[in-house]
């Protein structure tokens, strides 16, 4: 098994990269996608985060008002701590036992958003940095996704940096351009990934 650690600053193109290497073959673990399911109703995670947050972070369906949430913990760094001391150790939990169910020949890609925030490139065999330059992060964030500029630079204040970010790296994938440069650099990744294993 050839664990990796895919990471990248919002809006750098992490998801696609991620998306591509599970197409070709790759054992997806996705830190985000975990991190909603362990706080999900009826789970010890979304009683935690009520309890730490109270009542005003729930949806009308019960569920956590995930951009309320988010517009909460982005802008007080304290807030953002207590919610992670929550959720990390769960997503953990959880990504272990997805790894052990992968077999032992597999590539297992762990899209983790805060790798180098959490101090995590030394559980990996491999770690891949999707780069884009802050401009280009911040014109996706509000172009694509619709964010306002602050929230935007808020979210990005709230990762690491790009340097910080590029020096745990031992692979680089430059997502400044267009879409179709990518493909590419992915399909060469993954065939020397795939050749490790």
């Amino acid at each position: 098994m050839l664990t990796v650690g895919l990471t990248g600053g919002i809006g750098a193109g992490k998801s696609e990269v991620a998306r591509l290497l599970a197409s070709y073959g790759a054992v997806l673990i996705d830190a985000d996608r975990i991190a909603r399911e362990v706080v999900e109703p009826g789970t010890a995670g979304h009683a935690a985060v009520v309890a730490e947050f109270g009542e005003g972070v729930l949806g009308p369906d019960g569920a956590i008002d995930r951009p309320g949430l988010a517009r909460v913990v982005f802008a007080d760094p304290e807030r953002l701590a207590a919610l992670n001391a929550i959720v990390h150790p769960l997503v953990r939990a959880r990504s272990a036992e997805l790894q052990e169910a992968a077999g032992e020949h597999a590539v297992v890609v762990h899209d983790v958003p805060l790798l180098v925030e959490n101090g995590l490139a030394p559980l990996y065999d491999v770690v891949v940095v999707v780069d884009a330059a802050p401009a280009t992060q911040l014109g996706r964030l509000t172009e694509l996704r619709g964010m306002a500029r602050d929230e935007a630079r808020s979210r990005m204040a709230a990762q690491a940096g790009r340097a910080e970010r590029l020096a745990v790296a031992d692979h680089v994938i430059d997502n400044d351009g267009p879409l179709d440069a990518l493909a590419p650099q992915v399909r060469a990744l993954w065939e020397e990934l795939r050749g490790r294993a």
